[in-house]
Formats: C-alpha cells, structure tokens, sequence
C-alpha cells in the first residue's frame, strides 16, 4: 500500500512539472512587471545575409529578403534549404509567387532601372510575411504589400521575434507609406482580403485582464482598412453587436 502510495505521488509530480512546462509563455511581460537590472541576452552567433531578390508578377521593383543566419547546435533547427554544411543556412525566406514568409528583419526595395536599394524601415522588426494584393493592383492599379511582424519586444527576454505581439502593416510596392494597421499592445488574430470592398478586414485580441496572454478571458476586436483611400484609414466595427 505504502509502495503504491508512493508511486502515485511520483505520478503526480510527473505531471504537475509536465504541465507547468506545456503552460504558454506570456507575450506580455508589463513595465513594473519587468525586471530591469536582469542583463538582455546578446546572440553572439547572428550573420547578416539576404536571400536573392524576388520579382513579383507585374511590379517594377526587386525585392530583397535581409535577416540574420544562426549556427546551430542541431542542424534539424536550421531554416530553409540552402546549407554549406549541416549547421548553417542561407535561407531565411520563402517566396511562393505572391508571398514571401520567413523571419527576417527588414525588406529592400530596388526599381528594376536602378541600383539603388532602399529598405523598408529602420526599426528593429521581424517580419513574417509580405503579401503582395495582385487582384487589387489589376482591379484599381494600385500595387501594395501587406505585413505580419513583430514591432516591439513586448515579453521583455531582450529579442524582437515570434514570442512577442504580432502586428499588421501594409506599404505600397516601393516600401514607401510604410504604416501600421493594427492597434499598440493588440495581437493580430487573422486578416483577410475583401475584393468586392477594396478592404481589408482583421481581427484582434487585447489582454484587457493584464495577465500578460490572450486567452478567452480577453477581448477580440475588429478593423477594417479602406485600400483606395488616403493613408488607408482604419476603421473598427462590431459585428457581434
């Protein structure tokens, strides 16, 4: 009995430390909750690179992917396919004809008449994804390109990356206009485009409890941003009202 006793509690510590580790890390660590004399971790690892430059369907500007390679450890982490061996890789984005995704930290615009190349931003950014609104440079010839990516390091581990809030953007095809859609300290749930509108439409979430996660307890809010318009103005609506 005493055995069986035992065991169980055995099992029971198992658990209680497998679920402590499964629990989701917060995207949101606040001021007076972040440590300020803990020192921010420096990867001394990161080269800069860029992927070769795509050409989108269309548009007089080449695009250039720039980010930072790591070496790793384990060659199974390495992203992308182009290896020199099998612990580093030069690939940080993929293109799939309209798109381009990845984890890089800005975008270089270069007119296909010119050489000059002119980047995106000067903030410290990591980008997700470019998604360039083919459909809706054929309908109204305006060309844009619209943004997830990381803006801020909102949990305070000293890394702008995937474990902080994600925001939308949107800029036009030479990377001018560059502009922020979403909400400060809302994480982007979803977007969509909405041809017969000209809109985009997406969705958000607000830690409105200041748990520091976005869980059901928290607030989904709703925007849509007018294409044809000057500055693409954003606009909330409540469809669940």
């Amino acid at each position: 009995m005493k055995k069986a006793a035992i065991i169980a509690i055995a099992l029971a510590s198992v658990l209680f430390v497998s679920c402590k580790e499964e629990k989701e890390k917060p995207k949101v660590i606040y001021e007076e909750k972040a440590d300020r004399t803990a020192p921010k971790k420096v990867d001394s690892t990161q080269i800069k690179v860029a992927d070769l430059p795509v050409h989108m369907e269309g548009t007089q500007y080449l695009i250039h992917p720039v980010g930072d390679i790591r070496i790793y450890e384990d060659s199974n982490r390495s992203y992308g396919t182009s290896r020199t061996n099998s612990q580093v890789s030069y690939a940080i984005s993929n293109y799939n004809r309209f798109e381009i995704t990845g984890y890089f930290e800005n975008l270089k615009f270069q007119h296909i008449d010119s050489m000059a190349m002119v980047p995106l931003t000067d903030k410290n950014v990591q980008i997700q994804t470019a998604t360039f609104l083919n459909t809706v440079a054929e309908k109204t010839k305006k060309q844009m390109l619209v943004y997830t990516l990381v803006d801020a390091d909102t949990n305070q581990d000293g890394k702008v990356d995937a474990n902080d809030i994600r925001s939308l953007y949107i800029s036009d095809i030479s990377g001018s206009g560059f502009k922020k859609l979403s909400p400060e300290m809302q994480e982007l749930v979803d977007w969509s485009l909405i041809e017969a509108k000209d809109r985009i439409y997406f969705r958000t979430i607000e830690d409105i409890n200041k748990n520091g996660a976005f869980d059901k307890n928290d607030s989904v809010h709703y925007y849509y941003a007018d294409l044809l318009s000057p500055e693409w103005m954003v606009t909330a609506y409540e469809p669940v009202k």
